[in-house]
């Protein structure tokens, strides 16, 4: 697949799972630079969350789970309603969060709970 091919799925599919986000991900569009939001685009949206080998919910509870243990609520933030966008429920998500409290640590899991309730209040639910 070409490049442009690539950052046209990758488009795509950031439209998608940043929808009623569009603020923050203008944000974060302006502050990285377009080299970089070009790789983005295109090998990380195009391609590698493209494959067919993982369901796309299942892959956005991943991404999830590897920004909770490594304490990114900055891409929490993103990828929380983006799961959201994607059919992982809330309720998936805390359960994840609990699991992940056990391999990843409890402060770890306090911080993803309150970006959770921050980016998904319960009412919402």
């Amino acid at each position: 697949m070409s490049d442009e091919k690539k950052r046209e799925k990758g488009i795509a599919f950031f439209k998608k799972l940043t929808a009623g986000q569009e603020r923050q991900a203008k944000s974060v569009k302006a502050a990285i630079p377009e080299k970089f939001t070009q790789y983005t685009m295109e090998h990380l949206f195009g391609d590698v969350w493209q494959g067919e080998e993982i369901p796309l919910e299942l892959r956005s509870l991943i991404t999830c789970t590897i920004l909770v243990a490594l304490n990114r609520e900055a891409e929490q933030r993103i990828h929380f309603p983006g799961a959201r966008n994607l059919g992982v429920t809330r309720e998936q998500l805390e359960a994840m969060i609990i699991h992940a409290a056990h391999y990843a640590g409890w402060p770890v899991a306090a911080s993803a709970f309150r970006v959770l309730a921050e980016v998904w209040p319960v009412e919402e639910a």
